[in-house]
């Protein structure tokens, strides 16, 4: 199985930032897209930015020119830098990840855990 452990949220104020880190781990596996979602309160879960593995990037509306999404596909590791925190970006964010386990030759889509980020105004 494919295990993700993210990091790197918390309370920040308004115009301040944060980066995202999300690790992918377990069995034989490659990775395919990578992405990061958010779900805000009374919200449903929400599309930030995706990379694929040759890096082309995808970002909602709501965070372009803000927010960057990277990869470090030695560390299996995908990241969110966001700058220019704004109170609406307030969410739980969940790493999303999708490959193919190469033992055993079948495709996974797999969630973090989450990841609680608060922008104070």
């Amino acid at each position: 199985q494919v295990h993700l452990v993210e990091s790197g949220g918390g309370l920040v104020q308004a115009g301040g930032s944060l980066r995202l880190s999300c690790a992918a781990s377990g069995t034989i596996f490659r990775i395919n897209t990578m992405g990061w979602y958010r779900q805000g309160p009374g919200k449903q879960r929400e599309l930030v930015a995706t990379i694929t593995t040759g890096d082309r990037t995808n970002y909602t509306d709501a965070v372009k020119g803000r927010f960057t999404i990277s990869r470090d596909n030695a560390k299996n590791t995908v990241y969110l830098q966001m700058n220019s925190l704004r109170p609406e970006d307030t969410a739980v964010y969940y790493c999303n990840v999708d490959g193919r386990d190469i033992r055993k030759g079948t495709t996974f889509n797999v969630w973090g855990q989450g990841t609680q980020v608060t922008v104070s105004s």
